[in-house]
């Protein structure tokens, strides 16, 4: 039986992690893809980050083993374990597919799919390290790496519409296609069943019905760029004004500080990894979002999905999803004085919030699951079908 193999990277997990045994869960980075091959009738295997794997059950009758593929690309010996896991599963089990995900996870990938002469190796690249804007190292040595490697994978698979020029410009295998899809898809249904009593939760968090809540979503990291939000929420001058932070990370404490310095930290509110992130949304007036790398930004589909209005930096991802001043506005990440001003805009019309939410609410639409499930399976055809 022909076989197929999925693998992606994650943060490393803590040693509890990698030693649970709990059910493995199928992900929308990878369910579209491992349904395809299953279809296709391929003996599908998933590469998962924890420790002697195979007996751990899942949802779909696919095998799993230890891909050991973190996020560091100078961490050479947990990537050559990851190039040695992979090597076995490739040799044993006359696998033909490769379908690799992420840096680390497409290096991984595609050095084996070389080395073994893999049939068909696809590549979905979540956001190249070469974006506009990006470090000289970024656009010179992990150019030149993917341009390398691009002519060993038969399919590139984008989510942007940057990233989908530039792949257009690689030169890939023999009759090799480029593809662009709407992200890894988001279930709008989660969304839309959500009910919240808007008036309570706020109470229980301390906000007053009338207080204006922005947020936003992700890990405390200096990429995220919080700076920015922060000193927007101070320069509007707005006491009614709230920011709320859901998430956790290294830059914790100097946003922390940052926000006592600009007399702003009774404003700004660190709620850490939140498990009732869909009610936090409904709650809120704004998702502000001034990052300054993105492939395609999960966080911002949940906030559209919510019928939030955003206001975002003018970079790759965000403006594929945002469409300006019909969804919200589009701002360059450092510029303080622009952001603010967006803020007390929206937060002085509420008609003008209600319109963007309702318009998000609609081109969120383009990204649902099913729409992704659909895109997938006919990249499999087109690539697959005279595997």
């Amino acid at each position: 039986m022909k076989g197929y193999v999925f693998i992606s990277n994650s943060n490393k997990p803590t040693k509890e992690q990698r030693m649970s045994r709990e059910d493995a869960k199928i992900s929308n980075v990878s369910k579209p893809c491992l349904l395809a091959a299953l279809n296709l009738g391929y003996n599908v295997f998933l590469g998962i980050n924890r420790d002697n794997p195979q007996n751990i059950k899942c949802e779909l009758p696919i095998k799993i083993y230890d891909s050991h593929t973190y996020r560091s690309i100078t961490n050479f010996k947990d990537n050559l374990i990851a190039y040695k896991n992979l090597k076995e599963v490739v040799k044993n089990n006359k696998i033909e597919v490769i379908h690799c995900n992420t840096p680390i996870g497409g290096m991984i990938g595609r050095l084996i799919g070389k080395r073994y002469k893999i049939d068909k190796v696809i590549y979905t690249a979540h956001g190249f390290h070469f974006y506009k804007g990006a470090p000289i190292l970024n656009r010179t040595v992990f150019k030149l790496a993917e341009k390398i490697m691009a002519r060993w994978t038969d399919a590139i698979i984008t989510m942007n519409e940057e990233d989908y020029q530039a792949s257009k410009k690689f030169k890939l295998k023999k009759n090799g296609k480029v593809f662009k899809v709407h992200g890894v898809g988001i279930d709008l249904s989660y969304y839309n069943n959500v009910v919240v009593d808007i008036y309570s939760k706020r109470k229980e968090l301390g906000f007053d019905e009338d207080d204006i809540l922005c947020i936003s979503a992700g890990d405390l990291v200096k990429r995220k760029n919080y700076d920015s939000s922060i000193k927007a929420i101070a320069k509007s001058n707005n006491e009614k004004i709230h920011y709320l932070i859901c998430g956790s990370g290294p830059e914790k404490e100097n946003l922390q500080r940052l926000a006592r310095e600009l007399d702003v930290e009774d404003r700004i509110h660190f709620l850490g990894f939140r498990n009732d992130m869909k009610e936090l949304m409904k709650i809120s007036d704004i998702f502000l979002f001034t990052t300054l790398q993105e492939g395609l930004p999960r966080s911002m589909m949940e906030a559209m999905a919510t019928g939030l209005p955003c206001i975002a930096s003018n970079i790759r991802g965000n403006v594929d999803l945002i469409s300006e001043n019909k969804g919200g506005f589009l701002c360059d990440n450092s510029d303080i004085k622009n952001i603010s001003e967006k803020i007390n805009y929206l937060a002085c019309d509420k008609n003008l919030r209600k319109k963007m939410g309702n318009y998000n609410l609609e081109s969120i639409k383009n990204y649902d699951v099913s729409v992704v499930k659909k895109e997938i399976e006919y990249i499999y055809a087109q690539v697959l079908q005279n595997n």
